[in-house]
């Protein structure tokens, strides 16, 4: 097949494809509406039913539904007839897909869904279905034409099934205020997990790693101290631990330049005084932020009375996932 026409074939199932989801946008009515009031309402879980590609669907919808405030999961409908129905109880709201409405192995859990007393939305592409008729709200997701040029292969059709999930989850998640930091409890692994969930505390360095130095250290001693613990500052701090400044490699750029004998001066006359710090519970997240705004690549963590907890680099956060 000439390459033109390969791009050809791929553009005609894009097109297909938005235009089944663009189609939605009307059906988004009172119908939808009331099937967010019932999983809103829902006491248990949401429980996802689907079998082949709607099967698929299925799954991700309830991932989806899952990881945005919604604790939902997905069953096989087959399974569910063979001993999952167990996992089904009257306190939950069950979700069922099914392109045709006709799908056997959902039907025959009708009766069981209808016995437990639990509500059942279902998205389907025909309105006049079983399974369409016998829910307490159907969802209309009917297209107009599969992308596939056979008229067979679910494509458009799992395409719209997956949007109207989508339209259900984020709709959820805004009803019920779920926040970043919510999202992050959920994706602890994740990048944003890391970033709104890991504490400065987590990851600073503490007791003999810390670089430190009295005030009346010879600069010398300040750079060894410096050198041996490689974070690029040392601490200075009084016999109280408590945090008079920093020495950093800026600082010492700063010495060379006026030519200061480092064999002679005291860490206290060029120190960096008032310096930024920040608490052991704060996010790491806050604390990149800081560096990046002061343009600093360390901090001194310090508790509430001031004195030295730990230090943080920038090197941490980053192999902590932070940035």
């Amino acid at each position: 097949m000439h390459p033109e026409q390969l791009k050809q074939l791929a553009s005609q199932v894009l097109t297909i494809e938005a235009q089944a989801v663009a189609q939605l946008t009307a059906r988004i009515d009172d119908h939808f509406v009331h099937a967010c009031q019932l999983l809103l309402a829902c006491a248990g879980r949401i429980v996802v039913l689907g079998i082949g590609k709607s099967g698929h669907i299925g799954g991700k919808i309830a991932a989806t539904l899952a990881s945005t405030g919604a604790p939902a999961f997905f069953v096989h409908p087959a399974e569910a007839s063979h001993g999952d129905m167990g996992m089904i109880t009257t306190q939950d709201v069950v979700l069922a897909l099914s392109n045709s409405g006709e799908t056997d192995e959902i039907l025959t859990l009708l009766p069981l869904i209808k016995r437990l007393g639990v509500p059942l939305i279902t998205l389907t592409g025909n309105p006049d279905s079983t399974l369409a008729k016998a829910a307490d709200v159907h969802i209309d997701v009917s297209v107009a034409q599969e992308a596939c040029p056979l008229g067979l292969a679910p494509t458009a059709s799992t395409t719209a099934t997956l949007a109207m999930g989508d339209a259900l989850a984020v709709a959820l998640l805004e009803a019920r205020g779920f926040t970043a930091e919510d999202f992050a409890r959920s994706h602890p692994g994740g990048r944003l997990g890391r970033r709104l969930l890991l504490l400065t505390a987590d990851v600073m360095h503490t007791g003999e790693q810390i670089p430190r130095s009295a005030p009346d250290d010879l600069l010398r001693d300040a750079l060894l101290e410096m050198s041996r613990k490689g974070l690029g500052t040392t601490v200075v701090v009084d016999t109280a631990e408590r945090v008079l400044g920093v020495f950093t490699d800026g600082d010492l750029r700063r010495v060379l330049d006026r030519q200061v004998d480092v064999h002679s001066a005291h860490v206290a006359e060029v120190m960096t005084r008032n310096c930024k710090t920040i608490a052991p519970g704060a996010l790491a997240a806050e604390a990149l932020q800081m560096m990046q705004h002061y343009r600093i690549n360390a901090l001194p963590v310090v508790n509430s009375a001031g004195i030295l907890a730990g230090v943080l680099n920038m090197h941490d956060l980053l192999r902590a996932g932070v940035l």
